[in-house]
């Protein structure tokens, strides 16, 4: 029989920790060793008692969340799962905390009746998180340039050291990125390297919780050369510009003449078990119908097989499809279904796909 998962909770709020300690102590394969109120407490808690998993506010006086995270990164790595407001400072900062190697979030109920819901993804996420690799959470994202103000000519981009060959210049319409557990610190790795001028548009499909995909696209936006964007229905695919497909709701892709745009569409059916909204299956097999061997498709961290039929549909139309590859992923789920199905065509690191994709286009 395998131990239990030793969990450490941490919040400044004494009636959250005996809160959150008593719904995981529910679970007969989850143990909360300890709880701790504020960041120094956790770092030396984290030390001594080395547990598994570890649940954090994000908002602490002191040594807050983001804070917190970053030193146990350097110190005692540990998987993180932060619990986060439904703010908009929460959502940034949230964001901050991921790039700064925590492996996931989960938002703190904003409704009465919403802690059961909270408990039953927060323990979803803590097995998860059991098996990450904290180290690989770590965003390391090329220094972008500021933006030049409106009206201004953006310069070019500064060549590379070892300039990449392009061997399929113009070939490539559009990149689908999909990615879960562990994908917005990869993003914030992949997306920053590439060029303003990068000659197709790209489509990131992350799974996120309602309210926390337009601040992702806001914390990228700020650390891209390319602009990046919440998509909104009809938004066209553009060279330069990377649309970020928002929680809740499924994107399709539409052609008009030679015009590439995106379509939202809401359901009101639930989720079934083990799928997403928005789905990276969904996406690439879009992709696949209506770009064919102009679409690429890039499968990062996460836990599932979501994207690899998908990504296997933009291979049989010939197109070109990337998967990361098991020694930098968080958690090698999706990545790792794919290159079972066949679908995957190159299997790279991290910090090699974007030098790849532009090879691609």
């Amino acid at each position: 029989m395998l131990q239990p998962i030793k969990v450490l909770v941490v919040d400044d709020s004494a009636l959250m920790r005996r809160v959150i300690a008593r719904m995981l102590e529910t679970q007969a394969d989850i143990k909360v060793i300890d709880t701790a109120a504020g960041g120094e407490e956790a770092i030396q808690k984290v030390t001594l008692l080395r547990p598994d998993v570890v649940t954090m506010d994000v908002e602490m006086p002191g040594l807050n969340g983001v804070e917190t995270v970053t030193r146990l990164m350097r110190q005692c790595p540990v998987p993180v799962i932060m619990l986060s407001a439904h703010t908009t400072e929460g959502a940034r900062v949230t964001m901050e905390a991921l790039a700064a190697g925590a492996v996931d979030f989960v938002p703190k109920p904003v409704k009465p009746g919403g802690a059961e819901k909270m408990a039953a993804e927060l323990t979803r996420k803590i097995r998860v998180a059991r098996r990450a690799s904290p180290g690989r959470c770590m965003a390391t994202p090329a220094p972008a340039p500021p933006r030049p103000e409106p009206g201004i000519k953006p310069a070019r981009p500064a060549p590379a050291a070892a300039p990449v060959e392009k061997t399929a210049s113009g070939r490539v319409e559009l990149v689908v990125v999909g990615s879960s557990t562990g994908g917005p610190a990869a993003l914030q790795s992949l997306l920053p390297a590439l060029p303003a001028n990068f000659p197709c548009g790209v489509v990131v499909v992350q799974h996120i919780p309602v309210g926390f995909s337009g601040p992702m696209a806001e914390h990228l936006n700020r650390r891209c050369r390319m602009e990046v964007k919440h998509a909104e229905h009809g938004d066209r695919v553009l060279p330069g510009r990377v649309l970020v497909a928002p929680a809740g709701y499924d994107l399709f892709l539409r052609r008009y003449g030679d015009r590439l745009s995106v379509s939202l569409e809401r359901s009101n059916k639930p989720v079934p078990p083990g799928g997403f909204r928005p789905s990276v299956d969904v996406v690439m097999n879009s992709a696949a119908q209506v770009a064919g061997s102009r679409a690429v498709g890039v499968l990062l961290t996460g836990m599932g097989r979501d994207g690899a039929r998908g990504m296997l549909a933009i291979r049989e139309r010939g197109g070109r499809t990337i998967a990361q590859d098991e020694s930098t992923c968080v958690v090698y789920g999706m990545p790792r279904a794919a290159v079972e199905l066949g679908a995957a065509e190159k299997v790279l690191p991290l910090q090699q796909i974007a030098g790849e994709l532009m090879r691609m286009v």
